[in-house]
Order: C-alpha cells, then structure tokens, then sequence
C-alpha cells in the first residue's frame, strides 16, 4: 500500500535493520538461569548514527552495574515499580530477613517475591533454543556462482506440532540450519517448513526425537496493550548463555519490515534487542509469547528502541502454512491512494459533509481489483470498517491504524467487501485480494538470479537485492536514477514482465567500445519490445539476421554481427570458466 506523499527522498534515508545481522560486541546487563527477574532495568539497545532516524541492524551502546547494590536493587525490583520505571528499589540501607526488609527505621515494607513465583514470569525458558545458520548466498556480479559461506547465530523458539519459530533473516539463504537447546551440549540438523520474506518469520523443525524432549511448546498470548510489561529472550552477541532482557510496549502502529520490504503491524518497545536476539520469543507477565524480536532502531536521539513483531502477524503466517502447506505470503490491495484531508479537494469529488474515506490514485494492471475499481474512485470502506480521511481505522480504545492493518488480516485468494464513491454514487465491490507484483522484486525467494550471457554481454534481471549488491546498503542513493525511478513508482504491466538490464561487459574483441555499459536496461531487441528475460534469450537464439541490434536506455544502441557473436560466446565462456550461456531456468527442453 502506497501513500501519495510516500517516494519523496528525504535529507537521510530511513532504514530499518533486523537485530540479526549486526556485529561488535555488546556489553549488556543479563540475566542468567538461577536468577531471572519479574521486570529487569531494561538494558540500553541503540547506538549513535547519522540523523534523522536509521532503523538498522546495529549494536548496542555498552552499560555497565556501577556496583553489586545495584545489581541487587534489579533483582529485588517490584514488578509494580520495575514496570512504571519510575521508582527503583534500594537495599542499600536495610537488611533482607525472612521475606522482609528491614530498613533502618525499623519500618517493614512488602517483600520482594520468591524467586519460585519470579521464574513463573517466563514458564518456557526451556522452549528457546540457539540457531546456528550457515549461509550461501547468490553472487549477483557473477550470477553463475555464488559467494563464500558464512555462519551467523540467532534465536528461536518451540512452538506446538514439534516446529520452531525464528526470523526468515535468520536462515536465509541457508545451506543448512541447527538447534540448541538451552543446557544441552547437542546440535540438532533442522528442515525449513517454510520462509515469509515479508513478515520476517521462518519454520523450522527437527526430525530427531530426542530434541523434543521434556520441552514444553510456548504459548501465544493476546496482543499486549501499551505500557504492558515485556520480557525479551535469546542468544545475542556478548556471551553464549540465555540473556533476558525487559522493558514495556511503548508503541503500536504498521511498520516497515526492512527484510520483507513491506508494511506490518508492529510493536517497538524499550528492551535491548541486539545482534543476536532475532527470533527469540518476548513474553509478557503471564510468560506468554507476544511476539518475535527482529529490528532495532539507531539513532543518537534514541534508545532501548527495539521492534517485535506481534501475535497477529505470527498466527497469520502459521495458519497460511497449515491452510496452504506453504507459505502464500499476505495480500494487498494493488492501489496507490491520496488523503481526502482537505475540504474543498472533498467538495470536489461530490463528498458529502459525513462522508470520509480516501481517493485511489493508481491501480496495479496486474492487480485483481484493476478490473472493477478505476482512478479517482474514493474507497469510503474495507469489509464494513470506515475509513477515514487519513486512512486509518479505529483499532483499540483509543487508537486508530492504517487501514492496510485490515487488508493484511485476510488470506491470499480471500474476498473482501470494498464500498467506493464514484461520480457521487456508492459502489460495493467483493473483490478478490493477492500478493503484489512487483517490477522489481524485493526478495528472490532463495532461487539463483536469471542470466544470459552473448558476446560477452551479461544480462540480468534487476531486483532490490541486485541493486544492494551492486551498489550497497545505500542503493537508494548510488544506483542509476532511472532504475531507481522504475523502482519507486514503475508498475509492472504483466505477472512476467522483467526489468532486463546489461549487468557487464566481458571484455573481448567482439564487443569493442562497448566495455562500459554497465547496469543500463534493455529496451528492444531488432525492434522488438523486451518483456522479460527469458523472452529476449529465446529471439537471441533465434536470431538469423545478420546483425544483432539491442536498443538500451539513454538512446545507447549495440549493434554485432550475429554469426561471429554467437561464435564468440563460446570463447568467452571458456576464457572466464563460465559452465553455460544462460542459468537453468531459462534453459528449454531442446537447450537442455
């Protein structure tokens, strides 16, 4: 879902970061498994970077006990004082005797709780385990191979049907995944059940019996409310032992998953979730699971900023995989709408005084609802709910979200009851919701990237992962305009249009001149339209003319002659140990 004032770049981007990915060492105030706390002093989780606001896979600013009375004051905290974070209690005056403090007034104050009813708070400790990930990912500059592996170490935890949840960050890119359990001394080989790229979860489970033992599942809790107490658990950088870390939900809105590129309920909080604790359970004060730690936020103005992705998106994506056996991914309603905050813009399009709702500025060619809703039309409703003039809902008491927040309730394929303004007249349309085509797509769900290779001319398709290869994190600014234009407001016309660009030049005598052209899209071919990849492969091959045109963007045309680039191409397969002209899933039956 797009907003009209959403693409403007901004003095500084905003990036959002799963706590996963970050490295340096983290010196944090945790909690070991003799002495767990009901609410801890929450521990510092940001570090200073650049303003404005940069949600980023980053480390911790260190925090040290000035000495063992504080640490005492921390472990005596009341879960009433611990969770206003306003008071703290002091022992350093008194003397604990019988389950009382007796302070030097000689004036008796309630005790602090049993450590049995303290451990009560987080029931299911036994439930998190290590996840230890080795990683290959694709070599977007070489397409035809892929980079060196590399290990990474996240959380996770048990959940019902011998499965286990983590970050999809976590294993992606896999080549394989274990498990430890919290005391064992054994690594368990686990499967991926299913990865949803867009709202950073993974499943996993674990074919050896004896992992399941004598562990309890984690049960989901309801969706906490704000200043609701929290307790964040798992394995990040700074020690090899089970940290715990608490702190209280200070805000609940849809957030933009930096993995998934998309938006989501969420909720921030102010426990310390660094490199490390993704995917690990946060509990509230009944040890229920409220949700997965996955992001931190940056900043110099910030911290203990920490993001958990909530109930609602996790049993979403649980009951996708079970309805489906798979992960569908959630849907979206294809537009891109405009507030109606202005009266007179309402005037206009025949709105009545109580008539509020938002107008739709563009429709996805490829989306369903294209066939039934037309620009201009004013979406007064999503399946009953009105909406507002600034696209929110009313969400709890008190609170009001975007309403994207109902669309992202429902399930691939489900209908939903759309009611629309048009011409002064109210339309009601059941439309059909789907996931979202992208021109250029944010994930390449673990598959190798599309290549084909002639007289030396690599080409490739563009996704955002190319584009943070080729360029890195600050692909938003580096990368060539007119592909990051294509990127922020292109719309694909069709499900299997591509954006076909000239990766590189590998130099040789057939492609003189032309050695530098780099990342510039492919627009036809002899005069023909490029429409994806593997349809420019197939008129290549074909090809009997006897020059070989490519028309390409800023008004750049290459021209070979046909016979000796295809003669060529094997010479420079050779000359660059390059195993085929074109990866496997351009290959047809005959080419095979």
């Amino acid at each position: 879902m797009k907003t009209s004032q959403k693409r403007g770049r901004k003095h500084k981007r905003q990036d959002a970061s799963s706590a996963g990915n970050a490295a340096g060492e983290v010196e944090e105030a945790s909690v070991n498994e003799a002495s767990l706390p009901q609410s801890p002093e929450p521990v510092s989780a940001s570090e200073a970077n650049p303003s404005p606001s940069r949600r980023s896979r980053g480390r911790g600013k260190k925090r040290r006990l000035n000495n063992e009375s504080e640490a005492n004051n921390q472990r005596t905290s009341s879960p009433e004082r611990s969770r206003s974070r306003l008071h703290h209690s002091d022992s350093k005056n008194g003397d604990c005797s019988n389950g009382m403090i007796v302070s030097a007034t000689t004036e008796s104050i309630p005790a602090a709780p049993s450590w049995e009813t303290v451990v009560k708070v987080v029931p299911s400790m036994d439930a998190v385990v290590k996840v230890f990930c080795v990683h290959t990912e694709p070599n977007f500059s070489l397409p035809w191979q892929r980079k060196r592996q590399y290990s990474s170490g996240s959380s996770g935890f048990i959940i019902g049907g011998r499965r286990v949840l983590t970050n999809a960050h976590s294993v992606e890119h896999h080549t394989q995944v274990k498990l430890k359990k919290r005391g064992s001394d054994t690594k368990y080989l686990a499967t991926v059940l299913a990865i949803g790229t867009e709202c950073d979860i993974a499943l996993l489970t674990v074919t050896d019996d004896e992992f399941w033992e004598g562990v309890s599942p984690v049960e989901f809790g309801d969706l906490p409310a704000l200043q609701d107490a929290v307790t964040v658990v798992g394995y990040p950088i700074g020690g090899d032992t089970i940290s715990v870390t608490s702190g209280v939900v200070s805000r609940m809105e849809i957030l933009s998953y930096v993995h998934g590129s998309t938006e989501l309920l969420g909720l921030q909080i102010d426990a310390a979730i660094n490199s490390g604790n993704s995917g690990g359970p946060a509990f509230n004060d009944k040890g229920k699971c409220v949700g997965i730690a996955f992001q931190s936020l940056k900043h110099e103005d910030a911290e203990n900023i920490g993001y958990v992705i909530p109930t609602p998106v996790i049993v979403h994506f649980i009951q996708d995989y079970e309805k489906h056996d798979k992960y569908t991914g959630f849907p979206v309603l294809g537009i891109e709408w405009q507030k109606m905050e202005n009266p007179d813009l309402r005037k206009s399009m025949g709105m009545e005084s109580h008539q509020k709702g938002v107008r739709i500025r563009r429709i996805e060619p490829t989306a369903p609802e294209s066939q039934v809703l037309k620009p201009s039309d004013i979406i007064l409703s999503f399946d009953g709910v009105n909406i507002a003039n600034d696209g929110t809902v009313p969400f709890r008491h008190g609170e009001r979200i975007g309403f994207s927040y109902l669309i992202s309730q429902k399930y691939t394929g489900d209908s939903a009851l759309v009611k629309v303004l048009r011409n002064k007249e109210i339309l009601e349309f059941n439309i059909k919701l789907a996931i979202h085509k992208r021109l250029i797509p944010a994930h390449i769900s673990g598959k190798p990237p599309s290549y084909f290779i002639v007289a030396g001319f690599v080409f490739t398709t563009v996704s955002v992962p190319y584009l943070r290869s080729e360029y890195g994190k600050e692909y938003e600014f580096d990368a060539p305009v007119k592909l990051l234009e294509k990127h922020l407001h292109a719309m694909a016309q069709s499900v299997d249009e591509q954006l076909v660009v000239v990766s590189q030049v590998l130099v040789s005598d057939i492609n003189i001149g032309y050695e530098e052209i780099v990342n510039t899209q492919v627009l036809a071919f002899n005069g023909k339209p490029v429409k994806n990849l593997k349809g420019l492969a197939e008129m290549v091959e074909k090809c009997e003319d006897e020059y070989m045109t490519f028309n390409l963007d800023y008004d750049q045309i290459v021209t070979l002659e046909t016979k000796r680039a295809k003669e060529a191409t094997l010479d420079i397969l050779t000359t660059h140990c390059i195993p085929s002209a074109m990866s496997d899933d351009l290959k047809t039956e005959e080419r095979k």
